[in-house]
């Protein structure tokens, strides 16, 4: 894969893996040291302790994953399994998931105990969501996740590689070779011109569900499900305009980098837009009341 590999592009590929490293430990520590210091200083209330201990649990696990993918590069193959690399990739993406929710709802509590009840009234009055849109704002965020997930595949095998055009691929819209190995499921995941058409599918289905939801939603939303899903709006197209660009260019690194960031930013977009209609719908159901005020704790999560 290699050959004729100069110290320096030895060193170049060593520095990035180190420093790849160095930020899991980094973001480990993060995450573990003030969850264990607020727990012992009991300043987490009993049904957060759960769903935040998993974040430093999943994150022991990420690196355990990590070294089994890397594992799988050092004897036969020349490059790691994909499989593994998506799982690598899918674990960080559920740690991403469980941080993003639980501080989207930490932070709706503190900005509902600030306000005065009748604001409140009034904001849900303003910022309904219907139940419909709260499942579809859950579903676009499953689907953002599973387009990041293809993409994974996509990378693990250098399917960017190949079929450097947009739309069509070789002239026609579906590669011919789509379907050369049997069964027809094993091409989803080792044949580099299906998982590219995938990816492509499920990047362009993502961008018609955002920008319909948020059209659909632009005179019923307001407050924080509204600044959702513009921002989802905006960085899906930002997004896709990267896909095609890092394509074009037969992944460049800098456009690839942009390109997993805008997938992990447009990820984020959709779990607010998602946390926060179906919060709008809790308040709204009959026989249901929002929490009451309360005074902010002075760190989030610490009981009233």
């Amino acid at each position: 894969m290699h050959r004729g590999i100069t110290l320096g592009g030895f060193q170049a590929l060593y520095w990035w893996e180190w420093l790849h490293r160095l930020l899991a430990r980094g973001v480990g520590l993060v995450i573990a040291l003030p969850f264990f210091w607020l727990l012992a200083k009991g300043r987490i209330r009993a049904g957060q302790r759960v769903p935040l201990g998993a974040l430093p649990v999943l994150v022991a696990a990420q690196g355990a994953l990590g070294w089994y993918m890397v594992q799988s590069g050092l004897s036969v193959r020349t490059d790691v399994s994909q499989y593994r690399l998506v799982a690598h990739l899918l674990l960080a993406l559920v740690i991403f998931v469980g941080a993003v929710w639980g501080a989207t709802t930490l932070a709706r509590e503190r900005r509902a105990a600030t306000c005065r009840a009748d604001d409140r009234a009034d904001d849900r009055a303003d910022d309904r969501a219907t139940r419909s849109f709260s499942i579809a704002a859950t579903a676009l965020a499953a689907l953002a996740f599973l387009t990041i997930a293809s993409g994974g595949f996509v990378a693990g095998l250098d399917a960017g590689k190949v079929y450097n055009e947009f739309p069509l691929m070789g002239g026609q819209l579906m590669p011919r070779e789509y379907d050369q190995l049997a069964p027809l499921w094993r091409n989803w995941f080792e044949n580099p011109a299906a998982a590219q058409f995938n990816h492509r599918l499920l990047a362009v289905l993502t961008l018609l569900a955002t920008w319909g939801l948020w059209l659909a939603g632009r005179r019923a939303l307001a407050g924080a499900p509204a600044r959702a899903a513009r921002a989802a709006a905006l960085i899906v197209g930002f997004q896709v305009a990267l896909g095609i660009t890092t394509l074009l260019g037969s992944v460049p690194v800098a456009v690839a980098a942009l390109h997993q960031l805008g997938a992990v930013a447009l990820l984020a977009a959709a779990l607010v837009l998602a946390n926060e209609a179906r919060a709008s719908v809790r308040d709204q159901v009959p026989g249901l009341t929002p929490p009451r005020a309360t005074r902010p704790s002075a760190v989030p999560g610490r009981p009233s």
